[in-house]
């Protein structure tokens, strides 16, 4: 048995172990035995598996503001002596 990538269009759909002993049959997919490089959501040009990670998306407004202010706290605590450990057993941050 091996891991095949189950691909379709070009994407990897899927990875799956599979150990030919019956045909793979699915319209308009093929099975590619997978590499290192296959992952879900990767492509395949007919010889190589790529992947581009999607972009990370931006922080709204709000997360901005939740982020500092955690810091913010953060820092304060420490001011008054609590440890990195005692803050986050007490605040979780």
């Amino acid at each position: 048995m091996a891991n095949y990538a189950v691909v379709k269009d070009g994407i990897v759909k899927n990875v799956i172990i599979w150990n030919s002993d019956k045909p793979y049959d699915v319209d308009g997919e093929v099975l590619v035995e997978a590499t290192a490089d296959t992952q879900i959501g990767g492509s395949w040009d007919g010889s190589v598996f790529t992947f581009t990670a999607p972009p990370t998306p931006e922080l709204t407004a709000e997360q901005v503001a939740e982020v500092e202010n955690k810091a913010s706290a953060k820092s304060k605590l420490e001011a008054l002596g609590l440890s990195e450990d005692e803050i986050s057993a007490a605040f979780g941050i």
